[in-house]
């Protein structure tokens, strides 16, 4: 006889080999992938795959599976903020409530630990008030040099919800930027099959962004871009392609012209909008002052 299981509203919309290394067993995805094919998983007694997305009330049966050893998982080292750490986020909330916060993310700090950095806003966050009776879920990212507008949620539901909101591109995202040289003012839109790698692979993906010039000289162009496809470093990325890479990019810039010293990357979120249960919602993030005293001196 199978083991059977109702998903709960934790787990809806979340995938179900998401869902079965969480709730039955840790495993890797390749022997997962081997017992769905001999269907000791189903999903309402039907064979399923490993990327379905469980809706709450699905019945989930698992047929005998206790001779597989779960994987023994790597436990992490959170970074410990200090005290007067944890005070300076006041300033860069932007919006709290029970489901979520927004806040003015600060440039050179990455969204979560990686194998390059240790300092990160999500263990910084857990130490905060802002979530003494929860923990932060990471809905999406921005890039260690990237400013701006970030959305963290508070429980497993509005992360679910924002990641839906996020792949049906129903969350509109507007970012400020300093390039170089004076960008073409045809160039309204930006699209492009971007190039990534996957174990020696090689992969294009489309990106598609709206742009706008709001100022420009000879030397220099203020933008305002809107991306509609969300790529990683897309919007870096385009901008080098059209000859105009980013006022402090040390990863995608031109050989051929002369850069300036700056410390930060002169790209910021500036503003996020979206709708939830018939409620519009809009945020602003200020940009830092190395990005307004550039904007003043060079434009």
């Amino acid at each position: 006889m199978p083991k059977s299981y109702t998903v709960d509203d934790d787990y809806n919309d979340s995938r179900l080999d998401k869902w079965f290394r969480q709730k039955i067993i840790n495993i890797p995805h390749s022997l997962l992938e081997k017992i769905l094919r001999q269907n000791k998983v189903k999903v309402n007694k039907k064979k399923t795959k490993s990327s379905y997305r469980l809706q709450t009330g699905d019945l989930i049966e698992i047929y005998e599976i206790s001779k597989f050893k779960p994987v023994d998982k790597k436990e992490k080292i959170k970074y410990l903020p200090k005290k007067k750490e944890i005070g300076y986020y006041d300033d860069y909330v932007i919006e709290d409530n029970d489901n979520f916060i927004v806040i003015n993310k600060p440039t050179g700090i990455p969204v979560q630990s990686g194998t390059k950095s240790f300092k990160n806003i999500i263990d910084i966050l857990k130490s905060t008030k802002y979530f003494k009776n929860s923990k932060p879920f990471i809905v999406h990212r921005l890039d260690k040099e990237t400013s701006g507008i970030l959305i963290i949620a508070k429980n497993r539901k509005y992360a679910q919800l924002f990641t839906s909101l996020f792949r049906i591109r129903k969350i509109h995202k507007t970012y400020l930027t300093i390039v170089y040289g004076k960008v073409d003012k045809s160039i309204k839109v930006m699209k492009d099959d971007l190039i990534y790698y996957e174990n020696n692979k090689k992969i294009f993906q489309k990106a598609v962004s709206n742009l706008k010039i709001i100022k420009s000289n000879e030397n220099y162009s203020y933008l305002e871009l809107k991306p509609i496809t969300g790529r990683k470093h897309q919007l870096r990325k385009q901008l080098l392609n059209i000859g105009c890479p980013i006022v402090g990019d040390d990863k995608y810039f031109l050989n051929t012209r002369k850069r300036i010293k700056i410390k930060n990357l002169l790209l910021h979120a500036y503003k996020i909008k979206f709708m939830i249960n018939n409620i519009q919602y809009n945020f602003k993030a200020k940009y830092n002052h190395v990005f307004e005293d550039f904007l003043k001196k060079k434009i």
